[in-house]
């Protein structure tokens, strides 16, 4: 079958393009013809004078990367969203199928190998029909003049620019005639066709010919028939109106007659012409999802989406962020995990529904010792119709990628204040006696500053009844009272900067207060859960993100700005949080209800007047936080006392009893994917305070059992001699002799080597 989409020799010379561009520039008006009269006397002075007049006369044309759409990836490499400007996958042309090449250049610019800059025959007959015709200019123009128009276009950055690239007058064909001369000259024909057939619109929201196949077609560039390239061929003509989705009638007959073109050049056989004509358009239509409103993960896209936005190794401005993300043709690899994501989603809806008009719901997964956000879900559907329960704000996320404010975490601050004085060195035996209220003197807490945070006294009270607690029972019950006790050993300040160094965005004038350790500040699901994955990675803090990798249109791996993991805690004193926090989970504790089959700490909360409950909860390898909080229609904090969530009406509300059951069903359902680990005990020797079994050391060295006992965490001191059956000088027994307190001092008894 005879072909056009090959090389040929171009016709004619400089001489030729030469003379009739002057040609062109007598017909189109006196202005122009001006231009050209310097060039005729050029002319009488030979072929090399023509050369050089022709290459002056040509004007560089800036190609920029075309527009393309950005691709997000979850973290099995199924899609999750796109977004674009315009709607465009860039394919070399050996990616595009010959019918498409040839049924374009077929209706185009049929002599396209064969002439120059400019196609000699067909610009001269254009030129004489539009002298002879009143109306606008038309015609004439070749490929790669259509290919200069197009991209003026695409480059214009203003009003001005873009009228001036589409003006239907002589003085814009001259200028394209000039960038046509140097594109000629610079390009092959193939990479002229191949950007053409890349840049050019398609109609109906497609850029480009690969993007324009699928939209239509749902099929790629390479594999388009016949019918279907004739189509596409014949958009480009006038992509508005003679779109196939609007005016199928007029994208038949067009489609009808690119065939009929193609069959006059003996491009196709006249078989090949009649079952192409005879055969509907079977528009298979498929619309690229663009944004996060159809993703199956709306409020994590969301999230990614506004951290994109802030990334500066996408550019140094967010005109520059925006053009990377819309149109960089980037692949987003984020973090997102559809098995956690489907998990998230259920258990939330399960729990909260979207019309519950006075609360809210949300769940946050991460990964320790990365920081990747694994799953974010809120009952609140995305969308503006309020009466259906749709919003725009994420609750799941920061404020500075969400929009919402958050919300108080009660007493899952508690665990600050437990990590800073394990970090001081208080011991976990230590007590108080916890009464129910209690009043503390402001100036009994210093701040940063060294200062007293006030000289007032404050009243706090507790759930539960009074009593004397340890660190292990006054966190296991969530006492308040006890805490407001261990804050003023620890003082405020180390919470507070532990706090902020595990990612909360506490301000120094505003909550270095008594009730820090109650949880005063608005926080999100997604910073409470990273937080408290520093502890489940045995100290080390990595921040949140929903990206692991960005690769640009060439393939090339984008460098992240640098947001390393570091340490906060020693690891034993992070195993000591979660040794303390394992007994939230165990009987007795706020969170005894909330069992897995793997080992698990965590940490109920609920705020003053329960206007927000939590549970945050963590394996060594996952964390998940769940937030209930009760919210007036204008999106103010409400008690949940007394409102009906999914049903139910709540007449008391916990962390444990409302947030801790959306945490159970997520945890339950991805239990499964979790490498099986264990919480690693806290060093006794790091450690005190803790109970610890003491072995018998009968018949030890005094040295060898000293030295078992530090290492144990305890002081040793060696006491009289006693009767015993051990060898003299050996360790008869110790005292205490079963189990001790780490940091306590244990007594080394010496045989006197005889039995009484």
């Amino acid at each position: 079958m005879p072909s056009l989409v090959r090389p040929a020799r171009r016709e004619g010379g400089f001489i030729q393009q030469f003379l009739v561009i002057i040609g062109i520039s007598v017909l189109s008006g006196v202005l122009i013809a001006g231009l050209a009269l310097p060039w005729v006397a050029m002319a009488s002075k030979g072929a090399d004078k023509a050369a050089a007049a022709m290459a002056s006369f040509a004007l560089r044309l800036d190609f920029k990367p075309l527009d393309e759409r950005t691709t997000v990836l979850d973290a099995q490499g199924g899609t999750l969203a796109t977004f674009y400007d315009e709607n465009r996958t860039y394919v070399p042309l050996d990616h595009i199928a010959d019918v498409m090449k040839e049924a374009l250049i077929s209706i185009e610019d049929a002599r396209f190998y064969q002439h120059g800059p400019i196609d000699i025959q067909g610009t001269v007959r254009a030129l004489l029909v539009n002298e002879a015709s009143s109306s606008p200019i038309q015609g004439g123009s070749s490929l790669t003049q259509q290919l200069v128009k197009l991209t003026l276009l695409a480059n214009a950055t203003t009003a001005k620019q873009r009228a001036a690239a589409t003006a239907r007058d002589y003085s814009r064909k001259f200028l394209e005639l000039r960038y046509a001369v140097w594109v000629e000259n610079h390009f092959t024909k193939d990479q002229i066709l191949e950007h053409y057939l890349n840049i050019a619109y398609f109609g109906d929201g497609a850029y480009g010919v690969q993007a324009a196949a699928h939209h239509y077609f749902n099929t790629t560039a390479d594999k388009l028939t016949l019918p279907q390239a004739a189509m596409l061929a014949g958009l480009v003509k006038s992509p508005t109106y003679l779109d196939p989705t609007k005016y199928a009638k007029a994208a038949l007959d067009r489609r009808d007659t690119v065939i009929g073109r193609m069959l006059q050049l003996h491009v196709i056989t006249t078989a090949e012409a009649r079952s192409a004509s005879r055969s509907p358009l079977n528009l298979h239509v498929t619309q690229m999802p663009n944004g996060c409103a159809n993703s199956e993960a709306p409020w994590f896209c969301q999230y990614l989406l506004n951290y994109l936005q802030r990334d500066p190794t996408l550019g140094a401005t967010q005109a520059d962020r925006n053009h990377a993300i819309f149109g960089g043709g980037l692949t987003v690899k984020t973090t997102l995990d559809p098995r956690y994501q489907l998990a998230a989603d259920k258990a939330v809806a399960d729990h909260v529904l979207p019309t519950d008009a006075a609360a809210i719901g949300a769940l946050a997964m991460v990964e320790p010792g990365t920081g990747k956000v694994k799953a974010v879900a809120q009952s609140r559907p995305m969308g503006t119709n309020k009466a259906s329960g749709q919003t725009m704000l994420n609750f799941t996320v920061p404020k500075d990628y969400g929009g919402a404010a958050g919300f108080q975490p009660g007493s899952t601050f508690k665990a600050f204040v437990l990590a800073a004085a394990i970090r001081k060195g208080i011991p976990l035996s230590t007590s108080f006696p916890s009464p129910n209220p209690i009043t503390v003197d402001e100036r009994n807490y210093k701040t940063c500053s060294g200062h007293p945070v006030g000289s007032a006294h404050d009243t706090f009270h507790n759930e539960g009844e009074a009593g004397t607690y340890n660190v292990y029972s006054g966190t296991a019950l969530s006492v308040n009272t006890f805490f407001v006790q261990l804050e003023r050993l620890t003082g405020l300040c180390a919470p507070f900067t532990l706090a902020n160094e595990m990612g909360m965005n506490l301000a120094a004038d505003k909550y270095q207060v008594v009730s820090l350790t109650l949880g005063v500040a608005d926080e999100s699901p997604v910073a409470m859960a990273n937080a408290y994955a520093t502890f489940a990675a045995r100290g080390i803090y990595c921040p949140a993100t929903p990206v692991t990798a960005i690769i640009d249109r060439t393939g090339k791996l984008i460098p992240q700005a640098k947001t390393e993991c570091k340490r906060i805690l020693r690891p034993a004193y992070a195993d000591a949080v979660n040794s303390v926090l394992q007994g939230v989970m165990q009987p007795g504790g706020t969170g005894s209800a909330l069992t897995i089959d793997q080992p698990a700490a965590g940490k109920t909360g609920t705020t003053d007047n329960s206007q927000s409950v939590w549970f945050i909860g963590y394996t060594p390898n996952l964390v998940a936080a769940s937030v209930v909080a009760g919210v007036s229609p204008t999106l103010l904090p409400r008690s949940l006392t007394g409102v009906t969530i999914h049903g139910n009406y709540i007449s008391f509300a916990s962390g444990g009893g409302i947030a801790g059951p959306i945490w159970l069903q997520a945890m339950k359902a991805v239990e499964r994917f979790l490498p099986n680990a264990n919480f690693v005990k806290p060093d006794p020797s790091v450690v005190k305070g803790q109970t610890v079994p003491i072995p018998s050391l009968y018949g030890y060295n005094p040295g060898a059992a000293a030295a078992l006992l530090s290492k144990l965490g305890f002081v040793p001191q060696i006491s009289y001699s006693v009767s015993s059956s051990a060898p003299l000088g050996t360790v008869a027994y110790t005292s205490p002799s079963q189990q001790g307190v780490t940091g306590e001092t244990v007594l080394i008894y010496l045989s006197k080597g005889y039995t009484p």
